[in-house]
């Protein structure tokens, strides 16, 4: 859409508002004129540009629909898939998603899924005619092996364009934006290594769980890198959750580890619980990582360790992209990884004697 005094957009037809021009138009002037703002500010609505704070989006909105303009079908809602919300990070990640869409005019609509199963092709195909302009997925299908690929299909028969966070489609050519997922591991050995640990196990996420396999990965490699040459022998995998944790670390502890990696702050936690169980003390006895972080992990007893997600960053590149994909401008189809960070609290401390 042009910025110049003389360009027009075309309104519906047969609204009975307001009358067309002779050639059948509208111009940014008279919309301009309507909504009290400038004839650039009407084209950055109309383009989903960047910079227009809410009310004036709506301002131009009102404007545009006073002179009986419609947008096409396909344009504000984005359908974010994630497994549910209880997990803080993917509330927090949603919540940042959503503040990033807001000032391009776009709308998340909130999918909570059970990974790879059929809940994604039935929010997705009622959404395709009623104003649908992207997709995330969010440790959706994308991070699960030999997911059901109709979801994506769908879109990508309809031309809509979509961005997988944490881990990519393997046979897909959209965009993706990841969690270092390897630097995360290595951040939590090298931490643990530096405090005289050298029996570091991990508590892993399920196989066949892309970040899940990314971690133990990374895990490996940094266990290797210090002359630690056991670490396979250490991993054990179980579910992202609390018990998931209590048994992969009542498996761990008569191994004689003194410190674990945990895949997630569930994990973690669930470790910390096996360990209490056993009568160890946390981190007298047994130092423990998390990963994700949450506000909550400063009252948990003790405040617990662990690699924050880049959550911000995550969600601004993330929809950076979209956006770009939904003004019909190409980006690469590559995987951008975003470093995490370590957060240190008490559950971590020297290695015992």
């Amino acid at each position: 859409m042009s910025e110049a005094s003389g360009a027009s957009v075309t309104p519906k037809s047969g609204n009975g508002r307001r009358p067309r021009s002779p050639a059948g138009t509208v111009r940014l002037a008279e919309v301009a004129a309507i909504a009290g703002v400038s004839e650039a500010t009407v084209s950055r609505v109309l383009n989903r540009k960047y910079g227009v704070s809410a009310q004036t989006r709506e301002q131009v909105e009102r404007a545009l629909q006073q002179v009986g303009y419609e947008r096409p079908v396909k344009g504000e809602i984005v359908l974010v898939l994630v497994p549910g919300m209880r997990t803080p990070v993917f509330a927090a990640m949603v919540n940042a998603i959503e503040s990033e869409l807001t000032p391009y005019g776009l709308r998340a609509y909130v999918c909570p899924i059970v990974p790879g199963s059929a809940q994604e092709r039935d929010y997705i195909e009622p959404m395709l005619d009623a104003g649908l302009a992207a997709t995330i997925f969010l440790s959706a299908s994308n991070t699960v092996r030999n997911a059901d690929p109709v979801a994506r299909q769908l879109l990508e028969a309809r031309g809509i364009p979509y961005v997988s966070v944490n881990g990519g489609f393997p046979d897909g050519e959209m965009p993706v934006v990841s969690t270092d997922d390897w630097r995360a591991a290595e951040l939590a050995v090298s931490h643990l290594y530096d405090l005289g640990h050298r029996r570091i196990g991990m508590c892993a996420g399920p196989v066949g769980n892309t970040p899940a396999d990314r971690r133990v990965e990374g895990f490996i490699d940094a266990m290797d890198a210090r002359g630690l040459g056991d670490a396979e022998d250490l991993v054990v995998r179980h579910h992202y959750s609390v018990d998931g944790g209590r048994h992969a670390a009542d498996e761990l502890l008569p191994l004689g580890v003194t410190a674990i990696v945990a895949s997630s702050d569930d994990m973690a936690l669930g470790a910390i619980r096996a360990a209490v169980r056993r009568g160890l003390e946390v981190p007298r006895d047994l130092s423990v990582v998390g990963y994700d972080d949450s506000y909550l992990l400063d009252f948990t007893d003790p405040p617990l360790t662990t690699v924050r997600q880049p959550v911000e960053s995550l969600a601004e590149s993330c929809v950076r992209t979209l956006v770009t994909m939904v003004q019909n401008r190409s980006v690469p189809p590559t995987e951008a990884l975003i470093d995490p960070e370590l957060r240190l609290r008490r559950s971590t401390g020297p290695a015992p004697r």
